[in-house]
């Protein structure tokens, strides 16, 4: 007895922890790449704006100091009154605010980074002038950059301010807090984002592994009802068809191999019965044993005889070790020789034969034994299910790429829903289990197989003649072999 298969949990992280994990940290990912590429950004684009800005404000508190200057002509105005100059930078560079902006506008718009020299270069008002030359081990300090104030072509003054990239040294502090505290914001709503979308979809592929894990355990336990919902159009929702038509098949399969062997046994029992009894009888002296009796017995067992050998070549067949030989031969021959061998045998049933198979050859690869037996096992169903008198028409063309045989008798016919399963093992259109009747329901299923084995189709459809029509198509030989057309 074989071990029972047992489906063993793994001890490893689930698949919803690790897309958590994943999807968290692709978010971190994400949000520390966007602050480096904002702060190269920022490096390279943002102080080449605020120097533009810087020089456009000091442009402007040139061209309001050159006016006042033409108002006062000197500047006294500005040395005697200091509010004046921070009530003018603040007129001048934010009209109408009542109090200066906040952040980097009002950093680089402070009225003390800026410096006013007269024409002899002395400072009106305005931080000293730092010295060039720092003293020894200490870095040197900024130095402003100066404007011309003119009055008609005249330079009667100097405008020193502070280049953005002298003031950044003060404002990083202000501006790495803000940043901190901005990063601190985005990368808290992005960890939010993160785990609340990753607690979805965790939750979601969790409970769809759990339900394919589930149902896989079910079918490792023969239990093949088990059917997976599908739900939506993504590679899941595809695997669990794939899983529900595999499902399904196991199940038909499992169907058909109790029926195949319930169908065997019987079979079986038929032919075993009668010789039991036959067996019964001599032993109790009711029947003599002689040659009647021992034939009786010799047909019983070669009954037997061929459904083993029957159920043996289906066996290969399946398992695609069916004992087949191809070679070249030409399946004109091979067909019409088989029926001139048949003619006396159908007209002993009352049945015609009207064959229209031409003298071209018709190369192909075959196996002239399998072949044969393909012939017999065609023509033992038509004698078996046309009445008398009756007709078997067989036609044979020849295409390009195929061989096309049709093989059709007179009535009685096959319902339509019948005819697909007609090839089917055991398999009786009446229900009966009459042997006399319906055979072993084995003939048809070899002959498929048969053709199937040589590369080729084997397809019923309802015959105009009022029974069964067989299309047999075979592939074209296209190598240049010697054809055979000796029988064996």
């Amino acid at each position: 007895m074989s071990p029972r298969l047992r489906f063993k949990r793994p001890r490893i992280a689930r698949i919803s922890l690790k897309l958590f994990a994943a999807i968290l940290l692709t978010n971190v990912l994400i949000g520390g790449m966007s602050f480096l590429l904002i702060a190269r950004s920022l490096d390279q684009g943002f102080i080449d704006y605020l120097e533009r800005t810087q020089a456009n404000r000091a442009d402007t508190l040139a061209t309001a100091l050159a006016e006042r200057w033409q108002e006062h002509g000197d500047w006294r105005w500005l040395r005697d009154d200091p509010r004046a100059w921070h009530r003018l930078v603040r007129n001048q560079l934010w009209p109408g605010e009542r109090q200066p902006p906040s952040g980097i506008d009002r950093e680089l718009s402070d009225a003390r980074d800026f410096v006013v020299l007269d024409a002899d270069g002395r400072v009106v008002i305005g931080r000293p002038l730092p010295p060039r030359t720092p003293p020894p081990g200490e870095e040197p300090p900024p130095q402003p950059r100066f404007i011309d104030i003119q009055h008609r072509g005249q330079t009667v003054g100097q405008l020193g301010y502070l280049p953005p990239a002298q003031l950044m040294a003060r404002m990083d502090r202000v501006f790495l807090q803000r940043q901190l505290r901005n990063m601190t914001i985005i990368v808290a709503s992005l960890s939010v984002a993160s785990l609340l979308l990753a607690a979805g979809l965790a939750w979601w592929l969790g409970r769809r592994a759990r339900e394919m894990t589930e149902a896989t355990r079910r079918m490792t336990q023969g239990d093949f009802t088990v059917r997976l919902p599908e739900r939506g159009r993504d590679e899941l929702s595809r695997l669990s068809a794939d899983f529900n038509v595999l499902a399904e098949t196991l199940e038909a399969n499992r169907r058909h191999r109790q029926q195949w062997v319930a169908d065997i046994a019987h079979e079986l029992r038929t032919p075993l019965a009668v010789l039991r009894g036959e067996i019964e009888a001599i032993e109790d002296g009711i029947r003599p044993l002689g040659d009647d009796t021992l034939a009786s017995l010799a047909q019983e067992v070669a009954q037997l005889e061929r459904l083993v050998d029957d159920l043996r070549l289906l066996a290969q067949s399946d398992a695609g070790a069916l004992d087949i030989y191809l070679a070249p031969h030409d399946l004109a021959a091979l067909l019409r020789g088989r029926l001139e061998e048949a003619q006396g045998w159908l007209g002993a049933r009352g049945i015609t034969l009207d064959a229209e198979i031409g003298t071209a050859p018709a190369p192909v690869r075959a196996d002239p034994q399998r072949l044969r037996q393909l012939w017999s096992n065609l023509l033992s169903n038509t004698c078996a299910y046309t009445d008398a008198p009756g007709q078997l028409r067989i036609r044979l063309m020849r295409h390009a790429d195929r061989i096309e045989m049709t093989w059709e008798d007179s009535a009685p016919g096959v319902a339509d829903a019948d005819l697909p399963r007609l090839t089917e093992r055991l398999y009786r259109v009446e229900g009966s289990r009459n042997r006399r009747s319906g055979g072993s329901g084995l003939g048809l299923a070899i002959a498929n197989a048969l053709v199937t084995a040589h590369g080729g189709t084997l397809t019923p459809s309802a015959s105009p003649l009022g029974g069964v029509r067989w299309t047999l198509t075979f592939p074209v030989r296209h190598d240049d072999d010697v054809l055979e057309h000796d029988m064996p």
